[in-house]
C-alpha cells in the first residue's frame, strides 16, 4: 500500500513537470548612471558686526625745512687816531692800552651810561674800553649787551680805599673829602670818584680821578629835581688797579 502511494506521487510529479513552464532567462538591462546631485549649498548670514565711530586721519602737515640761524658777528673797529683804551669807560679810569691808527678790533659790549665801547683788541690779549671818536666802527653796537663795570677783576690794589670819606652840601653842589693814602712814587695813581648826580632835573652818571695822592677833595654840582637820590663811592688807584669802594655819605638837597 505504501509503495502504491509512492508510486502515485512519483508520477504526478512527473506529470506536472511535464506541464511546467519553460525557464526564462532574464538578461539584465544597465540602468542610466544616477544623476549626481549637488549637495544642498547653504548661505551663512553674519550675525550684525558693530562699527566703531569713524576715526578721522588727519591730513599730513607740510613741515618746512630747517632754516638756518646767521652765524652772530661782532661788529669791528678801527683806530682812526692815536688814543688810549681805558679800563673803565670814560677818561677818569686807569689807562690800560696806547692805540694808533689802524689798529684793529671787535666791540664785545657797550656801556648803559655813556656811549663808550667795550673792545677786544687784535693786538691785546685782555679787554679795555674805548671812546667811540676815535674809532671807526663796521656794524651795529646797539645789537650788542650792556658791559657791567668791575674794577676789582682789573688787578690787585695794596693800598685799600680812601679814609675818613665825608661830604658837604652848599646849595647846588656837594664837596667830596678824604684822607690822603701814601703810596710810593711809582704805583702812585691818584683817586677816582664814580657818583650819580641831579644837574638841570637830568640824572648822570658822573666820573672825576685825580692823577696823584695829594689832592684830597672834590667839588660837583648836584642838585635837587630827580625822583632818585644822588650817590657816590671813591677809589684809590695804583699802577696795579683799583681798590674796593668807599661809601660818600652824600648829603641830601
Amino acid at each position: 500500500m505504501k509503495r502504491l502511494r509512492l508510486a502515485s506521487l512519483s508520477m504526478l510529479l512527473a506529470i506536472l513537470a511535464c506541464n511546467a513552464p519553460t525557464q526564462v532567462t532574464l538578461t539584465p538591462t544597465p540602468l542610466p548612471p544616477p544623476t549626481e546631485t549637488s549637495a544642498p549649498t547653504f548661505t551663512l548670514t553674519p550675525e550684525a558686526t558693530y562699527t566703531s565711530t569713524l576715526t578721522l586721519t588727519p591730513t599730513i602737515t607740510f613741515t618746512p625745512s630747517i632754516t638756518p640761524t646767521p652765524t652772530f658777528s661782532f661788529p669791528s673797529i678801527t683806530v682812526n687816531k692815536q688814543a688810549h683804551c681805558r679800563y673803565g669807560p670814560s677818561v677818569a679810569f686807569l689807562h690800560a692800552a696806547d692805540l694808533y691808527p689802524g689798529d684793529v678790533g671787535t666791540v664785545r659790549g657797550r656801556f648803559e651810561y655813556s656811549a663808550w665801547l667795550y673792545v677786544k683788541f687784535d693786538k691785546l690779549n685782555y679787554f679795555c674800553w674805548v671812546a667811540p671818536s676815535v674809532v671807526d666802527v663796521t656794524g651795529d653796537v646797539n645789537t650788542l649787551y650792556y658791559e657791567e663795570l668791575d674794577l676789582q677783576s682789573i688787578g690787585y690794589n695794596q693800598y685799600g680805599p680812601p679814609p675818613n670819606v665825608r661830604a658837604t652840601r652848599n646849595g647846588g653842589e656837594v664837596t667830596i673829602s678824604w684822607d690822603q693814602v701814601v703810596m710810593t712814587g711809582d704805583k702812585d695813581r691818584g683817586y677816582l670818584i664814580i657818583a650819580f648826580v641831579c644837574q638841570n632835573g637830568a640824572y648822570l652818571w658822573w666820573t672825576f680821578s685825580y692823577p696823584d695822592q695829594y689832592t684830597t677833595s672834590y667839588t660837583v654840582k648836584d642838585e635837587a629835581g630827580c625822583s632818585v637820590p644822588s650817590e657816590g663811592v671813591l677809589y684809590t688807584v695804583e699802577k696795579h688797579g683799583f681798590s674796593k669802594p668807599a661809601t660818600i655819605p652824600w648829603p641830601a638837597p
